[in-house]
């Protein structure tokens, strides 16, 4: 759980003129909760799954091989326990596969 801190960044929202409020893009290796059982489009569950760094290669450059892979073709995303509800409903963690690269 340690490792994942470096993962885990806040979604903000922004508040536009208008009084409508507006979603910021996700950052690259954002992990955010869902309450259903898939994961949006441009994101993946967090269940340990190797990726190709060849179709990865800036969240490849964020996790390296700290959660698994060789490091040459593949590297692996973390596994997280399931989140559950007060009524035991499962929550999906997911981590966003392209979006905003993170300042330092």
């Amino acid at each position: 759980m340690k490792q994942l801190k470096n993962l885990l960044f806040v979604a903000f929202v922004l508040a536009l003129p208008g009084g409508e409020a507006h979603a910021q893009e996700a950052y690259l290796g954002e992990v955010r909760t869902y309450a259903f059982d898939f994961c949006p489009r441009a994101q993946a569950s967090l269940n340990g799954q190797l990726l190709p760094i060849s179709q990865n290669q800036a969240l490849f450059s964020l996790l390296g091989t700290m959660y698994g892979g060789d490091g040459r073709t593949t590297f692996a995303l973390p596994t997280l326990k399931p989140i559950r509800t007060a009524t035991g409903a499962p929550l999906l963690q997911c981590i966003a596969l392209q979006g905003i690269y993170p300042p330092r």
